[in-house]
């Protein structure tokens, strides 16, 4: 599965329409006014089906996951001098990416790849190709998706 995520281009807040491979919108992000991100996933029929939350006044940048209320895990920043890591608490993945932040690979606990997300350059916007190999996976690797690059909006 493909999914393609676009940030909007004039948004007082943040806010992303996320599409599939046939060019229909399936997800919309919207960001709420809070201390730090608070951003809002819903479905084609705008409904909140998820939320990524930025914890404010902690050492390094963490996001908190929800799906409905209930929450899920936390994505946090670790501190590193070359190469940007992010540590995963939930379902036992973690991120590998390069230097740049542009591309990186989401893995299970045994290697396998759950996703791969490759950052498109020559946009106006954020813009983010996900391949994901489970369907039911989607929703979980988009939050990750927004909350690095949340962080990395956050360092700019």
């Amino acid at each position: 599965m493909k999914l393609l995520f676009k940030q909007r281009i004039f948004s007082w807040l943040d806010s992303y329409d996320i599409y599939n491979e046939q060019g229909e919108k399936v997800y919309t992000v919207k960001g709420e006014l809070a201390w730090g991100h608070c951003l809002k996933i819903m479905d084609q029929y705008g409904k909140n089906i998820g939320t990524v939350k930025e914890k404010v006044f902690t050492f390094l940048p963490k996001f908190e996951l929800y799906v409905g209320e209930n929450y899920l895990g936390c994505v946090c920043k670790e501190f590193t001098f070359f190469r940007p890591q992010f540590v995963i608490d939930f379902n036992g993945w973690n991120i590998q990416g390069n230097v740049l932040e542009w591309d990186y690979e989401i893995q299970d606990q045994a290697g396998r790849v759950v996703a791969m997300v490759n950052k498109e350059v020559f946009h106006l916007a954020d813009t983010y190709v996900m391949e994901i190999g489970k369907p039911e996976d989607a929703l979980y690797v988009l939050m990750l998706v927004l909350a690095i690059d949340a962080e990395k909006c956050s360092r700019q």
